[in-house]
């Protein structure tokens, strides 16, 4: 769905939040969820999806009669697909998932010739008139970056992948862009290092086949950043400052996931007790502490507890958990939303992005108490919490309630 703000974004929500992990699984999803969100939320109008999918389901979707098939159930359902998230490419609910995530990274080749076939894909879906986005790994977990050859390996593969998406523009007319999306503990995690490896590693390079000048022009229309509200609030990266320099340098936001984290201030030892409700075992949850010396991290928050519980002060933690949109708080801990909510003042004034994705995959992983509701009417909610969040005021008015 389009918005009325600057630029006309799209709105969607990632289909990550539900379980499936092949094409007919995907497929159902979008039969059933999908299109129920559709008709709560945009009724009498067009409704953008933002697919994600697999690998495997990548490979079966790419056949041709099974990608004629989707389009037909697209159109004839009122949706458009303008968006792929492409980081998960493996199993990504209802078992351990961990750092395992970012494999294959952009390391690896496996991670290029995924993406090249999400890029082929999207080709086929995208309506008339409307650019594409991919967004995906930021290059890769930092623990595996073990020498300056591996960020050599990682930039390399970034700027073949840009050769298939110009070569996909100048045979079809249709312009694609990759979003690196910056996550804590990532080789991409802050601003700073964000900018530095595209003014040091992808600005420098030459897309082959090229020339110098149609090279520097593919490289800034193809490549950009998905900024992740979530990632961001944790990383203490304030909304404003981020865009700016991320403008400063010619990056492009690609996409805004519209997410939000925990944030949580642990006084007491039953403090540290409730969190534990939100430590499950599929999902790696980076901790980011504010102290007077800077920041600290933690690569997930069951470490943080335990270094917690044996020494017992008080801290203020950021915690990379996706929660519900609408929720201020959820129990004694407060979710980001004040950031999702600078950032979206933000979009109501000026053209951030062309692509706006909420995403809240933790939808099976949150406490019981907080997931009772149906997943469809959750997802409707925050659609709808978002949509009144962009119309309301920049001046005195109360925040959006759904």
């Amino acid at each position: 769905m389009r918005l009325p703000t600057p630029g006309r974004p799209h709105l969607t929500y990632c289909t990550n939040i539900h379980r499936g992990e092949s094409w007919p699984e995907v497929r159902a999803n979008v039969v059933t969820h999908v299109t129920a969100v559709k008709t709560r939320v945009a009724p009498d109008r067009p409704f953008g999806v933002g697919l994600r999918l697999s690998g495997a389901a990548a490979a079966a979707l790419a056949q041709p009669d099974e990608l004629a098939a989707f389009r037909a159930l697209l159109a004839e359902r009122g949706l458009y697909v303008f968006t792929i998230n492409g980081f998960p490419y493996g199993a990504f609910h209802g078992t351990p998932v961990k750092e395992a995530v970012y494999r294959p990274d952009w390391r690896e080749d496996a991670r290029l010739a995924y993406t090249d076939q999400l890029a082929r894909i999207l080709a086929d879906l995208l309506p008339t008139g409307c650019d594409g986005s991919i967004s995906t790994v930021p290059g890769a977990y930092k623990a595996r970056i073990a020498s300056p050859r591996d960020v050599d390996a990682i930039a390399d593969r970034f700027v073949a992948h840009v050769a298939t998406l110009h070569d996909l523009r100048e045979r079809r007319g249709v312009t694609i862009a990759l979003a690196l999306e910056p996550e804590p503990c990532c080789q991409l995690e802050t601003v700073s290092e964000t900018v530095g490896f595209f003014e040091e590693h992808l600005w420098r390079r030459t897309v082959p086949g090229l020339d110098r000048r149609t090279s520097a022009e593919a490289l800034r229309r193809h490549l950009g950043v998905c900024f992740d509200a979530c990632h961001m609030a944790v990383e203490h990266e304030p909304a404003a400052a981020a865009l700016a320099a991320f403008a400063a340098h010619g990056i492009h936001v690609v996409k805004v996931q519209v997410s939000a984290g925990l944030a949580a201030t642990l006084a007491a030892a039953d403090d540290v007790a409730a969190l534990r409700a939100f430590a499950d075992d599929v999902y790696l949850h980076q901790v980011v502490e504010r102290t007077a010396a800077g920041l600290r991290r933690w690569s997930d928050l069951p470490a943080a507890l335990e270094e917690a519980a044996r020494e017992p002060r008080r801290r203020e933690w950021r915690i990379h958990f996706h929660v519900p949109l609408f929720r201020e708080r959820l129990g004694r801990f407060l979710s980001t939303q004040r950031y999702v909510r600078e950032l979206l003042a933000l979009v109501a004034r000026q053209a951030v992005s062309q692509h706006l994705e909420i995403e809240t995959y933790t939808w099976d992983v949150l406490p019981a108490e907080y997931r009772s509701e149906p997943v469809t009417n959750a997802i409707a909610r925050e659609i709808e919490w978002v949509v009144a969040e962009i119309a309301r005021p920049a001046e005195g008015a109360p925040p959006a309630r759904t």
